[in-house]
Parts: C-alpha cells; structure tokens; sequence
C-alpha cells in the first residue's frame, strides 16, 4: 500500500494539500492519505479525501514518535514529539516495515506538507 501522509496548519486550504499531495506524489499510485488523528476534523483533509476517493487513515499522536524521519521541522517535534508528522502518518499508515518513497515536501503557501510511503509487504 503506498500512503501520502500530511502536516498542515490549521488555515491550510483544500488547494494546499492537493498542491504538496501532487508534488510529493508525483508519479506514484496513492492508495490511501494519513494524518494525525487530533486533524480528523479538519474540512480539507476531508474535502481532499472526497476529490481523491482516499481513504483517510487518522494516526494516534503516540504513534507518530515511533516512526523513523528524513527531516526535522522544529515544531513538530515540539508538538508531535516526531521530526515529521507528514512523515511519520505516512509510515505509521502504511504499516509494518513502510519505507518512505518521498520525503516531506512543502507547499508553496507553507501550510502544508506531505510525504509518501509504501508498506513493507507491498
């Protein structure tokens, strides 16, 4: 399964996570997007989720200091406790031995990042 993770502020905009979801996707078969589960109600995820016919995986914030990043914003290890939450959502999603395929990416707006990672039994 290859999954697109995202971080995003809370002003980020249906055309911010498509725009970072298509630069970091480029060329890859996005089964399913993630976030961390304190985003569920966030309306551009889920207005995303709709224009993309995705699943939408909500990953628990423990869940997200497990995870092995490439990069490191400040503030979301502050606030997430990982380098990445981008990252991290799109390998705690992608399951069991996940591998990122992209690495965080940010939006022109720099209100949202995305990454993209495969399971390890794909």
């Amino acid at each position: 399964m290859i999954v697109a993770g995202f971080g995003f502020s809370s002003s980020a905009t249906l055309a911010s996570l498509r725009t970072v979801l298509e630069l970091a996707a480029e060329g890859q078969n996005v089964n399913a997007l993630a976030t961390v589960a304190d985003k569920a109600g966030h309306a551009a995820i889920a207005a995303l989720a709709d224009a993309t016919g995705l699943p939408v995986h909500f990953v628990p914030t423990d869940d997200l200091a497990e995870q092995r990043t490439l990069t490191c914003s400040p503030r979301s290890r502050a606030t997430y406790g990982t380098g990445s939450v981008a990252e991290s959502s799109a390998l705690a999603a992608a399951g069991h031995g996940a591998r990122l395929i992209s690495p965080r990416q940010i939006s022109d707006d720099r209100l949202a990042t995305c990454a993209v990672a495969i399971g390890g039994h794909s």
